[in-house]
């Protein structure tokens, strides 16, 4: 029986060039494509794929806030994190929210293809690289962690959110929180990571792989 995969990606050539790969495969069925996280939570209720193939940095609900989601309304569906970047802060995130693989988009060839058959048998996998970025997290190898104090989740969320573009009131619905709630999160965000502006916000997702310039 084929998987029948949905993939969820916002830039269209992108997904275009994965859906051609991802055709060739004889145990493979692209079912759906869609280009926004609550989009995405849209579908997956209606078509019910074995395995979303997910950016990380959907616009409208990102990746990670959508994987959390999809567990609670759709726990059989199994989740392959996609990002251009190996930050192991959202690497991390990711596997937290409920992702079982994890493929930069640069090796979004054989390397996805074998994630996406290891997850449908409900197995974990993530690249070389981004299992070595991983293992060097948990045994804090590169020191970061005292460096930089961590931002709770539900911060994360809302630096996601932030930074492509959402108005405090857009992310309080998105989250289900008040609008004061998300300004409080943003300054404690700011103060965290010693930073005073949203530009300032955004070249330090860009730079940690939350958003593409």
């Amino acid at each position: 029986m084929k998987t029948r995969l949905l993939l969820a990606e916002d830039h269209l050539m992108f997904r275009q060039s994965l859906r051609i790969l991802l055709e060739q495969e004889a145990d493979i069925a692209v079912v759906g494509e869609v280009g926004d996280g609550m989009e995405l939570l849209r579908c997956v209720s209606e078509i019910r794929p074995d395995v979303v193939c997910m950016d990380i940095g959907l616009p409208g609900l990102d990746g990670i806030e959508a994987t959390r989601r999809l567990r609670s309304i759709a726990p059989d569906v199994k989740i392959v994190g996609l990002s251009t970047h190996t930050d192991k802060h959202f690497i991390l995130e990711m596997l937290h929210a409920g992702a079982l693989g994890y493929v930069t988009k640069n090796e979004a060839g054989e390397e996805l293809l074998r994630a996406i058959r290891a997850v449908r048998l409900g197995r974990t996998y993530l690249t070389p690289r981004v299992a070595e970025t991983v293992a060097d997290a948990l045994l804090n190898r590169d020191g970061s962690r005292a460096a930089a104090p961590a931002l709770s989740s539900r911060e994360s969320q809302v630096l996601r959110l932030v930074t492509n573009g959402n108005t405090s009131t857009q992310i309080a619905e998105q989250l289900f929180i008040s609008p004061a709630t998300v300004d409080v999160h943003r300054r404690n965000i700011m103060r965290k990571l010693n930073l005073h502006s949203v530009a300032d916000l955004t070249r330090y997702a860009i730079r940690h792989g939350l958003i593409t310039n």
